[in-house]
């Protein structure tokens, strides 16, 4: 159980320091609000995963051993794919954002997630692959990865926060550059292992 704690939170956070909406809406909201602004996001934002949690949660019924194999590879492929997309992103990857998405914070959470292809395939394969794995163990050993997951997306967005806000660089975009190519170096090492457990 601990160790998909573990998993939630590195998983969780290689997904939150790619850059996309939720980064931009975060550093634009941190200019107007201070840093509490990146832990309303992350509010908004999980309250979407919570809806797909649930769904999750009430279709593992139907679910048997080829569903959680083919769920695995597929799960597998994904994060290998989206390892080296971090990888390729990392190139160019910068924290200066010059726009953002006004309005409320909790809802900018709530509409960069929706709105975001990256997001919705990741639940679709990853997110939900490592809940079907977590509840094999059982309901608590799935919702420490979600808690994983959310904890990663507080200690990421709440960063970006304080970060904007300071209206210094506490992180050069070389140092967030290294960081990314290390997080798409994890996937793409998880994701093979996690493909190839099921032959295990």
């Amino acid at each position: 159980m601990i160790e998909l704690l573990v998993i939630g939170f590195a998983i969780g956070l290689t997904g939150a320091a790619v850059p996309g909406p939720m980064l931009f809406a975060t550093i634009e909201a941190s200019l107007r609000r201070g840093w509490i602004a990146g832990l309303l996001i992350v509010l908004g934002h999980a309250a979407v995963e919570i809806l797909i949690c649930t769904v999750i949660f009430l279709g593992f019924s139907i679910a048997n051993d080829i569903v959680f194999n083919i769920v695995s590879l597929v799960g597998g492929g994904a994060l290998i794919i989206f390892g080296m997309m971090t990888i390729g992103s990392s190139r160019n990857a910068t924290l200066d954002v010059k726009r953002g998405i006004a309005g409320s914070p909790v809802a900018s959470g709530i509409l960069t997630s929706v709105s975001n292809p990256y997001f919705l395939i990741w639940w679709l394969t990853i997110g939900s692959s490592m809940v079907m794995d977590g509840l094999k163990v059982g309901f608590l050993a799935a919702a420490l990865f979600i808690i994983g997951h959310w904890i990663a997306d507080l200690f990421w967005y709440v960063s970006v926060s304080i970060i904007s806000s300071s209206g210094g660089k506490l992180m050069s975009d070389r140092t967030y550059r290294t960081f990314l190519t290390g997080c798409g170096v994890f996937l793409v090492c998880f994701g093979a292992y996690y493909a190839a457990a099921i032959f295990m």
